[in-house]
């Protein structure tokens, strides 16, 4: 099985190495060009900065081949930059993928220096949630499962094949949210 992760911008070392911890059988594949992309059974969209990642997607071609293959079924994560590419609708911006049915606010948590730790319920698994810049889940479609929630907010969902989080679990040690990722490629 190859992972790849997003390799343009943002927190792609921290889960790659992630990814290697769950089973060292899985390959963890850096992605930047189209030809990689067609590798991956899966793709991460790590943290980092969603307008920075929006221009450098179209620069290296990749919108289009990532968005045909996530509708086609192949799975997708992206964590707090990821989230905002991935949602529907982001307040005061035009929507980038469209593949997830919820509504976001960048920045919502605060600047860089409002950055924090919690610990939280994922999918039944008690968890750190690191939050740095991170964007806010306004609104979640009914196909939508909220999966993490934080002070009553959702930070973690999931429709079908697209899960994101608000949050960056690569900035833990603990791999348990990859590993959740990893449940869902192997059902696809």
């Amino acid at each position: 099985m190859n992972i790849g992760v997003l390799a343009l911008q943002g927190s792609v070392a921290e889960h790659l190495k992630l990814i290697k911890s769950v089973n060292k059988k899985i390959n963890a594949v850096s992605v930047k060009t189209i030809d990689e992309l067609a590798s991956v059974d899966a793709l991460i969209i790590p943290g980092g900065e969603s307008t920075t990642l929006r221009r450098l997607l179209d620069e290296f071609d990749l919108f289009t081949p990532i968005r045909e293959r996530v509708v086609a079924g192949m799975p997708i994560w992206g964590t707090c930059a990821g989230l905002i590419l991935l949602a529907n609708r982001i307040e005061g911006e035009t929507p980038y993928f469209k593949l997830l049915d919820v509504d976001v606010k960048r920045n919502a948590y605060g600047r860089q220096i409002d950055s924090f730790v919690t610990e939280g319920d994922f999918a039944g698994m008690y968890i750190n949630m690191v939050f740095i810049r991170a964007p806010k889940i306004t609104r979640v479609g009914e196909d939508v499962e909220v999966l993490a929630e934080c002070d009553g907010e959702p930070v973690a969902v999931c429709q079908n094949n697209v899960l994101a989080t608000a949050f960056h679990p690569e900035m833990t040690r603990d791999n348990r949210v990859h590993k959740y990722f990893i449940g869902m490629i192997d059902e696809k």
